[in-house]
Order: C-alpha cells, then structure tokens, then sequence
C-alpha cells in the first residue's frame, strides 16, 4: 500500500446518536455523529417516532391544512345535466349549417 494516499484509520472512533447512546467502530473519522441507533430505531424499539431535521414534518402539515382550507372553500363545479348524446352523420351536420 502506497503511505501518502490512505486516510488516517481510527480503531476507538466514537459514535454518538441524537438519543444519547455511544459506542465505538472502526472509522477514518474519530467522531462520528448520528440520528438513529440500534436502541431508538423504531425497526428495533417497535415505538413510532418521528425524525425531523430540517422541519419537514410542520412544513407539510401547514400545506395541508392550507390545501382542506382550499377545498372547503372552492365553489363546487356545476354538473352537466345528463343528455345522451346522438352521433350525427354527415348529412345532418351539413343541415344544421
């Protein structure tokens, strides 16, 4: 293996998750910083939790409630009367100009 080309390899990098959990691996970084773990993965807990970061979540709920707001009060469209329509043929379109 070539020395100037291969990261610097950490055998006690600490890896630290959201919930307060730390382990150690193998890494090229020393600190590692995550979201979900092994212990407050819901795959893993069986408890359903959401993980908003960037604020996903609010952001969809406002356009949602904007989108029903929209809805309750958009006019309803007015419905054509049912009238069975006749195929016409070429002589009774040329009479009715």
């Amino acid at each position: 293996m070539k020395k100037s080309i291969h990261p610097q390899y950490f055998n006690e990098a600490v890896v630290s998750c959201t919930c307060g959990n730390r382990f150690t691996v193998g890494s090229t970084k020393q600190n590692i910083l995550i979201e979900v773990c092994h212990q407050c993965h819901p795959y893993y807990t069986g408890k359903q939790h959401f993980i908003d970061t960037k604020g996903k979540i609010n952001e969809f709920e406002k356009k949602r409630k904007l989108a029903e707001e929209y809805q309750k009060n958009l006019k309803p469209k007015k419905t054509a009367k049912n009238k069975e329509f006749k195929t016409k043929s070429l002589k009774e379109l040329l009479l009715e100009i």
